[in-house]
């Protein structure tokens, strides 16, 4: 099992290079706060959003508990609509069953649906090396692919780019059509939807992934807010449904439970422009649809999850929120993990799939403050699974030496209350005088790391433990 263009690996050099880069900072800095003021707007209109959110937590733990039965169930009604479905223990499987059923069509353009799990197994580059052209339809997916980037974000692939940026890379890309302006965004609009019109009516399958795969009717479901999916998946003769087998849900409304809050943490909205359930192929007495309706569950490593520590990451619903809130995302942007699962999720998600050998860094790209676990719409816990990714990097011996040093110190004076008492009060008091007069240091021995970036606040009055000695209670 592998992750495609996996460069976790690179993440302290990649994100030094996200912070040097004012044009990135720009960006993130503009456009990572309306989701958030969005998702509050929403919340706050709907009264019993966090009675919503316990309910979808228990729909997706009880489905997650008896995921076997219900992708059985799934199975049997997508074969009773007529379609076809595919297992894919591994991305490589995943791979071939996608091209095999492009061959069998014959198939020389792709368009795509947005999908994450196509990202994961690296479907794109490997149409292309077996003369498949994949079309993203999707503007954000589109625009990356112009650039021959991966997606920085979850909900919004090109977040890391501004306008000026998307109109010079379709003045170089669109060279049938006349150069845009910036400021000219209908424009740039207009000259997406001519190329990817003629991709919709060229196409000969359509791909896209599912929000939601429903047990009870064999169901397949997507959310978009530009209506490209739907042309994926009616226009084209073929349709293939490719999608993580953790998506499943038993029942039409539970799907529709967890709709409710999906939206309102994504963008914002009560529902997005397009809920779109599909269910096989046409029926003699369709007006449209495609001739052929095919589903990819694809594993890759998920099974394995279950039962694990880092099993509840399986309920992510690919919200993004924990991406808008996350301090560190907001600073280094999506492309700085390595992997098609940035942000807090893929700290998670990505070494849960891929193992620490490359993705040890993920972990420790957090503070801990928790932000992501609050905002998600699945009560993921976040922070718990990273520190157990750190407690197992500590335990393989993977951990920096002198964060080694470190722990093994405050080890050894946690189990010395009195020295411990002794020590970090002396500390917190000189520190205290030291910078009494500014309140702040711009420079201390032994925490440059910290202060290089920001200044780290003197102690103020006595210590906590001080404090409750002496009987004072918050």
């Amino acid at each position: 099992m592998t992750l495609h263009r996996l460069a976790s690996a690179r993440f302290e050099e990649k994100a030094a290079d996200a912070l040097a880069d004012p044009v990135l900072q720009g960006n993130l800095a503009r456009l990572k706060g309306n989701f958030l003021r969005r998702r509050e707007r929403a919340r706050a209109s709907l009264p019993e959003f966090d009675a919503l959110r316990d309910a979808a937590v228990e729909i997706k733990s009880h489905t997650l508990d008896h995921l076997d039965l219900y992708l059985e169930a799934f199975e049997d009604a997508v074969r009773a609509c007529g379609g076809q479905v595919h297992w894919a223990r591994d991305d490589t499987e995943a791979r071939g069953q996608v091209l095999e059923i492009c061959r069998a069509a014959g198939a020389r353009t792709v368009a795509k649906g947005k999908t994450m799990v196509a990202e994961e197994i690296g479907l794109n580059p490997f149409l292309e090396a077996h003369g498949v052209e994949p079309v993203e339809t999707d503007l954000g997916e589109y625009i990356v692919q112009l650039a021959q980037e991966p997606p920085s974000h979850i909900i919004a692939p090109a977040i890391h780019k501004n306008r000026r940026q998307v109109a010079a890379l379709f003045n170089a890309r669109h060279e049938d059509l006349a150069d845009r302006a910036a400021d000219d965004l209908d424009g740039l609009l207009a000259d997406a939807r001519a190329v990817l019109r003629r991709t919709f009516l060229q196409a000969d399958v359509g791909i896209t992934g599912a929000n939601f795969l429903i047990a009870e009717t064999g169901q397949t479901a997507i959310v978009t807010n530009e209506g490209n999916g739907d042309l994926t998946q009616l226009l084209p003769r073929v349709h293939i449904v490719l999608a993580g087998i953790e998506k499943v849900v038993p029942t039409l409304e539970d799907a529709a439970c967890i709709l409710r809050v999906l939206a309102r943490s994504a963008t914002g909205q009560e529902m997005s422009s397009y809920t779109t359930f599909s269910a096989g192929p046409r029926r003699p007495d369709d007006p449209d649809g495609p001739d052929a309706f095919h589903v990819v569950l694809v594993d890759n490593g998920r099974a394995a999850l279950l039962g694990s520590p880092t099993a509840e990451i399986l309920r992510c619903i690919r919200c993004g929120c924990c991406l808008n809130a996350c301090p560190v995302y907001g600073k280094v942007g999506g492309h700085a993990y390595g992997s098609a699962y940035p942000g807090p999720v893929g700290a998670v998600l990505t070494p849960a799939l891929a193992g620490l050998d490359e993705t040890r860094h993920l972990p420790n790209a957090s503070t801990l403050c928790g932000r992501c676990e609050e905002v998600c719409p699945m009560r993921i816990p976040i922070p718990k699974m990273l520190r157990h990714f750190r407690e197992e990097e500590a335990k393989a011996g993977r951990a920096p030496a002198a964060a080694r040093r470190g722990l093994a110190l405050w080890a050894f004076l946690a189990r010395r209350p009195r020295l411990y008492r002794r020590l970090t009060g002396l500390a917190a008091g000189a520190l205290g005088a030291l910078g009494r007069r500014r309140g702040r240091f711009a420079r201390l021995p032994g925490a440059g790391a910290w202060t290089r970036d920001r200044d780290l606040a003197a102690p103020q009055g006595t210590t906590f433990q001080t404090r409750w000695s002496r009987g004072e209670r918050p």
